[in-house]
């Protein structure tokens, strides 16, 4: 599929402007998310995700396809692969989604550029824009019309001195992931051969990030690194973005109930993705398995434990168009197992957050638990960690 014959998903808002939310069906006791759109959700679940603060800890702001046509195209459309256009500000405002963690892996010769473009947006469009430093910083937001973002990297290279940690925590970095897939000084990640755990060095990073009050992330950890952490670290340890290991066929990017228990343990959150292969080894893969890892982590730890990191941008992986699509499967090693598609039917779109309630209120979650899933626990924990 090209660009330009995505008109029911990235090219809607462009006949709206900034579209509001809930536009009402008096008649069909249903509301539409937006104007142009014929996706109509309950007053209730409209209701639910308007008057909560909703957190995606794993969520790009720009979208995939310039990215990665960026990457692999001599003649890129997007020539900054990171940029965030005034239509882009504005189907991010009427997405329903307050705070992003827009972080991706990186090297450490990328991170000092990559943290600096973040900033950028904030100094671009101030009006829209907050850089979240602290969780008092969620008080400017206002649904709708103002957003924030947390600065966060899927990895530690850039630490290669200790004092490292200092320097990007003061350039504004608030959540940093111990390692990406591969191992590195730090530790191993999730797809490596072998896990040996926390370094020495890696120890020592903790603490500093621990004393900074900067997030440890292990969501690409492998095993015995994602457990180290969570004994290593004397502040709650994030899982941003990983599913249940029992319910994805045991696929090694998500986490055995041993690392659940673990965080839930140390009072942490762990986000649920809507990858599909992260998420289910069989077809069709929906939001009803996004779902039921929802209700795997809620049941093994509490609902407390759980929230969303969904791993995307706005429209998912799979509007990506050739050869950058295939190139982004190739990146990865097979133990990842993609299929034909990477996202979950009904959670790859603008609005997912819109159907992720529906689907909870469905399954008979409360109101306040539901508030939960979709951004408290993950301020809560936040706050817990942001503090020097």
């Amino acid at each position: 599929m090209t660009l330009s014959k995505k008109v029911n998903r990235r090219s809607f808002l462009r006949t709206t402007g900034a579209a509001a939310i809930a536009f009402p069906m008096i008649n069909m006791g249903a509301y539409k998310a937006f104007a142009s759109s014929e996706k109509k959700y309950s007053s209730k679940a409209v209701d639910i995700v308007n008057t909560t603060q909703v957190v995606d800890m794993l969520s790009i702001m720009a979208p995939f396809g310039p990215m990665m046509l960026s990457a692999f195209s001599e003649k890129p459309k997007q020539s900054d692969s990171l940029e965030v256009t005034e239509e882009q500000v504005q189907r991010l405002l009427a997405s329903g989604i307050d705070v992003f963690h827009p972080a991706v892996g990186l090297g450490a010769d990328e991170a000092a550029g990559f943290v600096g473009r973040m900033n950028a947006y904030a100094a671009q469009y101030p009006e829209y824009f907050q850089r979240i430093d602290s969780v008092a910083d969620f008080d400017t937001l206002k649904k709708g019309k103002r957003i924030g973002y947390i600065i966060g990297i899927q990895n530690s290279d850039h630490f290669r001195e200790v004092d490292d940690v200092n320097q990007y925590y003061y350039m504004g970095q608030r959540v940093s992931q111990l390692t990406y897939n591969s191992r590195n000084l730090i530790g191993t990640g999730s797809t490596d051969r072998s896990d040996g755990g926390l370094s020495d060095f890696g120890v020592a990073v903790v603490e500093r990030m621990n004393e900074l009050g900067m997030a440890v992330d292990v969501s690409h950890c492998g095993d015995r690194t994602t457990l180290d952490a969570f004994e290593i670290s004397k502040k709650p340890v994030l899982i941003t973005h990983s599913n249940v290991r029992t319910l994805a066929a045991g696929h090694v990017r998500c986490k055995p109930d041993e690392a659940i228990k673990a965080m839930g343990k140390a009072g942490s959150v762990m986000g649920i993705t809507g990858v599909r292969n992260f998420l289910s080894p069989t077809d069709p893969t929906t939001i009803e398995n996004v779902l039921d890892h929802v209700d795997y982590v809620a049941k093994l730890v509490g609902i407390e434990h759980v929230g969303i990191g969904s791993d995307m941008d706005l429209d998912g992986y799979d509007d990506i168009p050739e050869p950058a699509y295939s190139a982004l499967k190739a990146g990865y090693k097979s133990t990842y197992a993609f299929r034909d598609k990477i996202d979950a039917e009904g959670f790859d779109h603008p609005t997912r957050m819109f159907d992720l309630t529906e689907g909870l209120i469905k399954r008979g979650y409360s109101d306040s638990d539901i508030r939960l899933v979709l951004g408290q626990n993950f301020k809560r924990v936040l706050g817990d960690i942001w503090t020097a």
